[in-house]
């Protein structure tokens, strides 16, 4: 069969391949562009963003997700993440393939039922006991109050919702699905069956979290070489912004202005919706596993909650090509103040401008746009507000900004004097293991093959008029 002619060339996840596709280059705002602005030049700060050509379009939904609903998950399929899980692992260590695809299914609809049912909770108890009630002037009284109203509302909440009935799964297990590593084990069992179209789709929704894994690169390398896999790299993990923003670049790069603000703006709403998202998917269940006093308890089960919140920044910034977007709220920011100028809006430009000066106050060229825009401001009639960055930028820079100051203050000041220090001897304890430890390094299936074709990219820099 075609499978056991190729297994001894392709890669058994254990590892796996990354996919590099051939990108086109489309400049972020204004690359080399000179624009004469009221007998001034622009400044416009320039980066060379890899943006695939048919990343901008819209894929359907992974077959895991097709019937999926929070609200109307199947009774039959209610089962322990953890439980789902190791037995897809189990049955991948057995080599019955059809069962690991059916459970690794259902172990990703389980996970995504977890993580969007706490997020619904967690936003609709968010104002939970936030009212400012004169009875408690005492500020750690309308604290605690705020916790007691919040628990409330979240245990009735979560009573209407049959998954938090089911055992919580283990940090490290929720870790594993956050860097998407069920795609590993659905790659190579779809190859299996020779399914693969899908195999290929599996290892481009791992590849999307995972750029640099170097065996699965591998494997999707070689996929090229049997069929066109263009049509069949989806990711199955997509956000909802991803699309419109790749759509608004293209459009920017075109010059269709308007239409480019419209996606634009499309993302960062739906960037900022994902966020917080995010941010409530990580007030779930935390593991108590000793005895301190009261304030330190309450710090140390925070301080867990800061570390994932943390990680929200960079777990939500988009691959594209390959390779993630840096300052990715920043670049959809540069965006718009560009093609709002364009579009001769400098009351929108102005405010975006500063909105990018809050992720990157450094950049000289933008603080010249700055400077522009200040100049001129009787002309366009610009008033000190238009200078200001806009609400929701502000809200995301002071909340990461405030977020990773408390993890550092909370990792520097209350961590344990003995912390790491007790070895697993001593506590008759071995380390904890994830489901799919076993499958750490390489495995039975595994060769070695090797390609040259991959090229590192053109480095991001700035481009601007140096006569401006």
């Amino acid at each position: 069969s075609l499978s056991l002619s190729l297994s001894k060339l392709f890669h058994s996840p254990q590892p796996s391949p990354v996919y590099v596709r051939r990108c086109m280059i489309i400049s972020s705002p204004a690359q080399t562009e000179q624009t004469n602005m009221a007998s001034e030049r622009l400044a416009v700060r320039s980066a060379l963003l890899w943006l695939c050509l048919g990343a901008a379009v819209s894929r359907p939904a992974g077959a895991q997700y097709e019937k999926y609903s929070f609200r109307s998950f199947p009774q039959a399929e209610l089962l322990p993440l953890e439980s789902a899980y190791g037995y897809a692992l189990d049955q991948y260590a057995a080599e019955n393939w059809r069962d690991t695809i059916k459970y690794l299914e259902m172990s990703l609809r389980l996970h995504r039922l977890l993580k969007d049912s706490e997020a619904f909770c967690s936003q609709n108890c968010s104002q939970g006991g936030r009212d400012r009630d004169a009875l408690f002037a005492d500020t750690e009284l309308r604290v605690f109050k705020h916790f007691i109203h919040r628990a409330s509302c979240l245990k009735k909440c979560k009573a209407n919702f049959p998954v938090f009935a089911m055992s919580y799964p283990k940090r490290d297990t929720l870790n594993a699905f956050e860097k998407r590593m069920p795609y590993r084990y659905l790659q190579y069992a779809h190859f299996q069956l020779n399914n693969l179209e899908k195999a290929v789709s599996a290892a481009h929704t791992f590849l999307q979290r995972n750029p640099e894994d170097p065996l699965m690169l591998k494997n999707m390398n070689y996929f090229k070489t049997l069929f066109e896999v263009d049509e069949y790299l989806i990711d199955h993990e997509e956000r909802p912004y991803e699309g419109p923003f790749l759509k608004a670049v293209k459009l920017y790069n075109s010059e269709d202005f308007s239409s480019s603000i419209r996606n634009m703006e499309q993302a960062a709403t739906e960037y900022f919706r994902m966020y917080e998202l995010c941010l409530g998917g990580c007030e779930g269940a935390y593991e108590i596993t000793e005895f301190k006093d009261f304030y330190p308890s309450v710090a140390d089960l925070y301080t867990d909650i800061l570390k994932c919140k943390v990680k929200c920044e960079a777990s939500l910034t988009p691959n594209v090509g390959g390779y993630f977007v840096e300052k990715f709220v920043a670049t959809m920011y540069h965006y718009l103040q560009f093609a709002y100028y364009k579009l001769n809006d400098v009351r929108n430009a102005a405010p975006c401008a500063a909105s990018y000066m809050l992720f990157d106050p450094s950049d000289q060229v933008m603080q010249q746009n700055m400077v522009y825009y200040r100049f001129y401001r009787e002309q366009w009639g610009l008033e000190e507000n238009h200078f200001r960055p806009r609400p929701e930028a502000l809200n995301y820079f002071n909340t990461t900004t405030m977020q990773k100051q408390m993890l550092e203050f909370a990792e520097n000041y209350l961590q344990s004097d003995d912390e790491d220090v007790v070895s697993p001897e001593v506590t008759g304890v071995g380390p904890e293991q994830t489901p799919d430890a076993e499958f750490d390094g390489i495995g039975d299936y595994e060769e070695s093959f090797y390609a040259d074709w991959w090229q590192e990219p053109k480095t991001k820099g700035d481009a601007g008029d140096p006569n401006a």
